[in-house]
């Protein structure tokens, strides 16, 4: 799946709350999201608007990972339409 190329940081922590992720705290432009489903899992996401693209592949892909996806299947979810 292609990646949307307009998505802000604080959109996609929004977005990740469909996988269990909550926004924990948040330092300066850096948003830190937390999930305790399948183990303790943390990520950290720049509140930039637009997200670069590597950044937001990086982030989906770690995500992926921890809830047991492929980065398409994660991709899908996050951005069905």
């Amino acid at each position: 799946m292609r990646l949307p190329r307009d998505v802000s940081g604080a959109d996609l922590a929004k977005r990740l709350a469909v996988f269990g992720y909550s926004v924990t705290r948040q330092t300066g432009s850096h948003i830190r999201l937390t999930t305790l489903s399948n183990g303790e899992h943390h990520v950290t996401i720049p509140a930039h608007s637009p997200l670069r693209i590597g950044t937001l592949s990086s982030i989906i892909a770690d995500v992926a990972a921890h809830v047991g996806k492929t980065k398409d299947e994660a991709a899908s979810v996050l951005f069905q339409k």
